[in-house]
């Protein structure tokens, strides 16, 4: 399991805000796009995390604005989260504990498999295949955490 990097807490290791940079490949026709901008884990009444994700997507040359909202949910321990799309439509499971998880999403026809990587304590990897009648896609989205206020209890792999 080398260059993983296991969490004890799903929740509080995400909390704070990241710059996101996505590729995304179309791997039917080859056409690729971007997404640069940041996300943003605040504290959900009740628990949880409001994950508020927002920049600039460009896609075949042509930019425009992007957000996307998601919840994350306490899971059934701390290294783990449910989660929810903004209007509380179940997503996929999360599982931090070894640094490294998979979760699938049906969409209609289409799959879409997730593979969550942490690779320190300030940065972390998801890249999703997406596959269906429709769709041909890796999406690949490295997070790296912003400002030093934001880091978290985990500075090592001790903590």
């Amino acid at each position: 399991m080398s260059g993983f990097w296991p969490v004890p807490d799903a929740l509080r290791y995400l909390a704070g805000t990241w710059r996101t940079e996505r590729t995304v490949r179309d791997l039917e026709s080859g056409a690729e796009g971007e997404f640069s901008g940041t996300t943003a884990f605040g504290q959900l009444e009740g628990g949880g995390l409001l994950s508020e994700e927002s920049g600039t997507f460009t896609w075949q040359g042509v930019p425009r604005p992007a957000e996307r909202t998601l919840r994350f949910l306490p899971g059934g321990s701390p290294g783990t989260a449910d989660v929810r799309f903004s209007d509380g439509r179940p997503f996929h499971d999360l599982d931090l504990t070894s640094g490294h998880h998979v979760a699938d999403h049906p969409c209609a026809a289409d799959l879409y498999r997730g593979e969550f990587t942490v690779l320190d304590a300030d940065h972390w990897r998801t890249v999703w295949r997406v596959g269906g009648p429709a769709k041909d896609l890796v999406l690949t989205t490295d997070y790296t955490r912003t400002g030093a206020g934001d880091c978290g209890p985990l500075r090592t792999r001790d903590g």
